[in-house]
């Protein structure tokens, strides 16, 4: 089993900056490819930004690009995203996600094997 405690939500105004993290507790998060999710009310649950088991590899949401890093600490058992230029769309329920299968962290339905519960960001125009 694989624990994942996502932080760094908040409240910030559009145009600043947020850097979530998430710390795993269980196994070694290299084993893993890693994914943040969000969802806001009201809608489905969608992919954000991916992140390949070595690190070599990134996916983002055409939504987030340029804006959103994602990025991997697998000496810590860490991720982080890191979220510039904050829209009021981008506020949602981020969560981190791991599974052994690339292609279940980019199919985007969210369907993995191990997900935290979430933490909150809010952007205000």
């Amino acid at each position: 089993q694989v624990q994942l405690v996502e932080s760094g939500g908040g409240s910030v105004q559009a145009g600043g900056s947020l850097r979530l993290s998430c710390v795993a507790s269980g196994r070694a998060l290299n084993n893993y490819h890693m994914g943040w999710f969000r969802q806001a009310p009201g809608k489905e649950r969608e992919l954000v930004a991916a992140i390949i088991r070595g690190g070599t590899l990134t996916e983002y949401a055409n939504s987030v690009k340029g804006r959103f890093t994602i990025s991997r600490g697998n000496a810590k058992n860490t991720v982080q995203l890191q979220m510039n230029s904050l829209k009021p769309e981008d506020t949602a329920v981020y969560y981190c996600a791991a599974d052994e299968t690339w292609r279940a962290i980019t199919g985007g339905t969210g369907d993995v094997d191990f997900m935290g519960k979430g933490t909150l960001v809010t952007v205000s125009s």
